[in-house]
């Protein structure tokens, strides 16, 4: 019997472009035309910086090793994770579903270039605040993660209000 075609599957593959160049393109221009590298740290308000971190690690910096087989082994269970993720969004029965999945598809790919061409995450964007004067800081990170933030958050969502989701492979 022939598998049926998943109607929502292109705006799903739409999401996972459209983050896909969304991240690079930020990374690039922050890298090439910002030359962030060489510029420092850029305050854009009182709350959120833009700086140049290299992340070897998963997210938010866990798991910091940069020694080869570490590195395939993060992309080992990256391209896995991708993998598992594509069959559940060609399962999916609802848009908000599908879009989420294409956001975190989207968003790991997009790191998983970054270690390909540069062994490390391109992270940028720093929230802070003092309170009492004392700083707080939060994690540096990219619109890569929070594409996949964004997913998490939105499949949770679906989860709770939608109609019963296709079971993740």
């Amino acid at each position: 019997m022939a598998a049926r075609f998943n109607h929502l599957l292109p705006i799903g593959a739409l999401a996972v472009v459209v983050t896909l160049v969304l991240d690079q393109a930020s990374k690039y221009w922050l890298l090439n035309v910002l030359d962030i590298a060489n510029r420092g740290t850029v305050r854009v308000t009182p709350f959120f910086d833009l700086m140049l971190a290299w992340n070897i690690g998963i997210s938010f910096g866990w798991l910091q090793n940069d020694s080869p087989a570490a590195q395939l082994g993060l992309m080992l269970v990256k391209a896995a994770a991708v993998i598992a993720l594509g069959i559940w969004m060609a399962r999916s029965r609802t848009v908000l579903a599908t879009v989420a999945l294409g956001l975190i598809i989207g968003g790991a790919i997009g790191n998983a270039i970054d270690r390909i061409v540069y062994g490390a995450v391109v992270d940028f964007a720093l929230f802070h605040i003092e309170i009492a004067g004392k700083p707080y800081y939060w994690y540096v990170f990219n619109l890569a993660d929070t594409a996949i933030v964004a997913g998490v958050a939105a499949l949770l969502y679906d989860s709770f209000i939608g109609t019963p989701a296709a079971k993740a492979p």
